[in-house]
Parts: C-alpha cells; structure tokens; sequence
C-alpha cells in the first residue's frame, strides 16, 4: 500500500514539475546570483569534495540543470538525475557537455559506492516524512566512504513538520534538528549547518545541512 503511494505522489510531482518547466528556468537563470548563503554553501561543498580526492558528484532533483553547471564550472565531475521528464530534456538542451538522467531518488541509477558528493538543493521538500529515510538511504549507498551531501530545505523553528502548499506541488518544511536526526539515522555525520531568514514569504528559514558518511 505505502508502494502504491509513493508511485501516486511522485507521479504528481513529476506531471507538476512537467508543466512548469520553462517557468521554473527562467526563475533561476541568473543560478543563485541573488542568493548568498545558498551559493556559498555550494561552493564550500564543492571545495570539500575535491578534498576527498573524488569529484564526482550527483545533483539529484537537478531541475534544469543550473546547479549541475554550477558544479562543473568548480571543477567537480557533475551530472544530474531528476524525475521529471521535461526538466531533464530542458537541462540537456541548456547544457548540452553534461549528462543528464531521468531517475527517482529512491532508486538511483548509480553503483554502490562511487560519489564524492550529493547535492540535494530543496529537492527534497516534496517527500511525505515516512518516505525520506529511503531516499537518505540510497544517498549513502552511492556515496563512497568520506563522501558528502548538501541538503537544503524550508526549515520551521517550531518542533514540529509543517505541510505546506507549494506553489508547484505540496511540500513540507522540517525542525533543522529533526532533520539532522534523520541524517544521522541514515548513518551520516552532520558538521555544519546554516540557517537564514526567508527569501520569500512563506515565512520559513533556510536551512542547509552539510554532512559526511563515516
């Protein structure tokens, strides 16, 4: 039952995401140039990467594949993977050198093992509570020992997940500290974090949590 639900949302996000894609592009053209904190975040994810030793790097719910671009331009071996169709045509025709792939986030097409680093850019905002310890899990079976994962996501300072209407589909906004709980439930090491007024009016924080796989 809780796998017919899965496939049902997913279903959803990815027509909703379908629908929205030259829209969603054009907001994010300028690939973080009005959003410091995000941009730096990355940039210090990108550094600690190539501290590992291993560039390669997935940008998993890439969108259009900006933050991919952003990636290889730092000098990591990026590709993106996202679920909706039309996202991943649209990155593929913006950026026509990187590699691009349809795939769901429970189920990566990538082997055990083999990443320095995931970036997870508020790509997992759409995910029902009781289905992201799944997708954490399939971060760290492709990250390799020492890899890391940037996550970001809509952050509530009350101690509870606040569902909300998203303007592309319903989404939730997580405690930063119950987040990290889940992390380290999926056997990953949180050591930095931000968190930061809202750049919209939603009224959330932003939250970005940098960790490591022991």
């Amino acid at each position: 039952m809780l796998g017919s639900l899965v496939v049902e949302h997913q279903d959803e996000t990815r027509a909703a995401y379908d629908g929205v894609v030259e829209l969603y592009a054009s907001m994010f053209a300028n690939r973080l140039e009005t959003h410091p904190f995000s941009r730096n975040m990355i940039g210090t994810f990108a550094e600690l990467v190539h501290e590992t030793g291993n560039p390669r790097v997935a940008d998993v719910g890439c969108g259009p594949g900006h933050l991919t671009a952003m990636l290889h331009e730092l000098g990591l071996d990026a590709f993106g993977l996202d679920l909706s169709p039309g996202m991943v045509d649209h990155a593929r025709r913006a950026y026509p050198t990187l590699r691009f792939d349809e795939a769901r986030m429970e189920a990566l097409p990538v082997e055990d093992g083999v990443l320095g680093g995931v970036l997870a850019h508020y790509s997992m905002i759409h995910t029902p509570p009781e289905e992201l310890p799944a997708l954490l899990a399939e971060q760290v079976r492709v990250l390799a020992s020492g890899g890391l994962l940037l996550v970001s996501f809509f952050a509530t300072e009350g101690p509870e997940l606040v569902p909300f209407d998203h303007k592309v589909t319903p989404a939730y906004s997580w405690p930063a500290d119950r987040f990290a709980e889940q992390l380290a439930d999926a056997g990953l090491v949180t050591f930095a974090r931000l968190l930061h007024d809202p750049a919209s009016e939603r009224g959330f924080l932003d939250a970005h949590l940098l960790a490591r796989l022991g």
